[in-house]
C-alpha cells in the first residue's frame, strides 16, 4: 500500500471520527485569502500521526484558480532529520468567510479544516477541526512566547479540546523555511 493512499485512508478516518456532543466549531468571522497566504510556522499542535515527531514545521499555502495548494513539510525526529513533504488542495466550503475548508489529500476525501482564530494583522492562526481532535497553532515567526502559547491552550481547552495531547513543534531558532 503507498504511502499517499495510506495518508488518505487515516484522514477519511479522521474526518468519520466526529464527536456530536460538543458545540459546533465557530469560525472567524472573515480570512482574506490573499493575506492568509504564504507561510506559517507550526507552533504547537495535537498532531496526526503522519506529523508525530515534527521538528522545524511549515505548513504554506498558495492560490491557484481551482484551490489552495497546499505544502506541509518538516523534519522527521530532529532539526536534522529527514525533510518530509504532504502537498494538499484546500477547496473553500463557506466563501462567506473563507474560514472553512475541505483539504483534499487523496481524491475524493476532504478532511474539515477551520480557521478559528486569526489575529488582525495576519501574524497568528490557530486551525481547528469540528471534531476537536486535532489543532494546530501557527505563526508567520517560528516562535511565540510563552504568555501567548499559554493562553491559547487556555482557549483550546475551553473549546473542547484535550489540551494534554498538545505538543510544541520544535523550531530552529531563526530557521528559513524548509
Amino acid at each position: 500500500m503507498t504511502k499517499t493512499l495510506c495518508t488518505g485512508l487515516m484522514l477519511m478516518l479522521l474526518c468519520a471520527c466526529q464527536n456530536r456532543s460538543l458545540p459546533p466549531m465557530t469560525t472567524v468571522a472573515y480570512v482574506d485569502l490573499e493575506r492568509f497566504m504564504g507561510d506559517w510556522y507550526v507552533i504547537a499542535a495535537i498532531p496526526t500521526s503522519f506529523e508525530a515527531g515534527a521538528h522545524d514545521a511549515v505548513e504554506s499555502y498558495a492560490r491557484t484558480d481551482d484551490y489552495i495548494a497546499t505544502t506541509f513539510r518538516f523534519r522527521r525526529g530532529s532539526h536534522d532529520g529527514p525533510e518530509k513533504t504532504l502537498h494538499a488542495k484546500g477547496y473553500v466550503r463557506d466563501t462567506t468567510t473563507n474560514a472553512r475548508w475541505g483539504m483534499q489529500f487523496v481524491w475524493p476525501f476532504r478532511a474539515d479544516y477551520r480557521v478559528i482564530l486569526l489575529d488582525a494583522d495576519y501574524r497568528t492562526t490557530i486551525i481547528g477541526r469540528e471534531a476537536r481532535d486535532y489543532v494546530w497553532i501557527m505563526a508567520r515567526e517560528p516562535h511565540l512566547d510563552a504568555a501567548t502559547l499559554a493562553g491559547y491552550r487556555d482557549w483550546l481547552a475551553g473549546l473542547g479540546y484535550d489540551v494534554d495531547k498538545l505538543v510544541i513543534v520544535p523550531q530552529r531558532s531563526g530557521a528559513p523555511t524548509p
